[in-house]
C-alpha cells in the first residue's frame, strides 16, 4: 500500500496525542501506518525530519486570514495567540516545535507575518527578526509549561507552611499565579512583549 507524506504526518500527530513525545518513535509510526520501516524512511530520513514535518503541519491553520489594514501590534498579538492555540491542539506539540527550524512553507509564512508586523511598526531588520523570535520563544516556553501543568489547570499545589515566613515574595508569586488562569497569564506576557518591542523600536529611532 502506497502512503503519502501528508498521511504520515497526520498519523504521527495522532500518535503524538496517544503516546507523547517520548513515546513517538519511527517504529511505532510505521506500525500505526501498517507499513514496513523502509517505506517510512522514504518520506522522512529520521525523526528530526519527521518533527520538522509535524511542526509545519501544526502551523498550517495559523493566520489563515489576515485583515487588510490591521495594526501591527494587533497582528503580532493575534498571530502569536494563534500559534499558541495550534501548539495546544496536540499533546507535547510545543516540544515538537521547540528546537526545530524547518524551512517549510507554513513555518516561513507565519514567521514572515511576525517579522512583517514589526517591520510595519518601523523596526529595522535586526529588531524585527530578533523581536519576532523572542515572541516565538515566549509562546513555545509558555505552552510547554501550560501543557506540563495540564492545559487549563491552575497551579493548585499546597503551599508549604514555611514558605510565607521564609520566602514572602515567593509566596506572593505563588498566590498570584495560582489565582490566574492560563489565558490571563498568557495575555499579560504577550502584552509585555509588545510593549517592550514598541519601546525598543522608538528608542532605536526606527519608527
Amino acid at each position: 500500500m502506497r502512503i503519502v507524506k501528508t498521511e504520515v504526518v497526520a498519523t504521527a500527530l495522532t500518535l503524538l496525542d496517544e503516546v507523547g513525545m517520548e513515546g513517538l518513535t519511527m517504529r511505532k509510526l510505521a506500525d500505526a501506518l501498517n507499513i514496513q520501516a523502509p517505506s517510512l524512511y522514504w518520506h522522512f530520513a529520521n525523526k528530526d525530519a519527521l518533527l520538522e514535518g509535524m511542526a509545519d503541519a501544526l502551523m498550517e491553520p495559523v493566520a489563515a486570514n489576515n485583515p487588510d489594514g490591521e495594526a501591527w501590534d494587533a497582528r503580532l498579538g493575534r498571530v502569536a495567540s494563534e500559534v499558541r492555540d495550534a501548539l495546544l491542539s496536540r499533546r507535547d506539540a510545543a516540544r515538537v516545535f521547540a528546537g526545530t527550524y524547518p524551512l517549510s512553507d507554513n513555518v516561513l509564512r507565519v514567521g514572515s507575518l511576525l517579522i512583517g508586523s514589526l517591520k510595519q511598526a518601523g523596526a529595522d531588520d535586526r529588531v524585527a527578526s530578533w523581536g519576532a523570535f523572542t515572541v516565538v520563544y515566549f509562546v513555545i516556553g509558555f505552552v510547554i509549561e501550560e501543557q506540563a501543568l495540564g492545559g487549563d489547570k491552575t497551579n493548585s499545589g499546597r503551599e508549604d507552611a514555611h514558605v510565607p515566613a521564609e520566602f514572602p515574595l515567593a509566596a506572593i508569586a505563588m498566590r498570584e499565579i495560582a489565582g490566574a488562569n492560563a489565558d490571563q497569564r498568557f495575555a499579560f506576557g504577550l502584552d509585555l512583549q509588545i510593549r517592550a518591542l514598541r519601546a525598543v523600536i522608538s528608542e532605536t529611532g526606527t519608527s
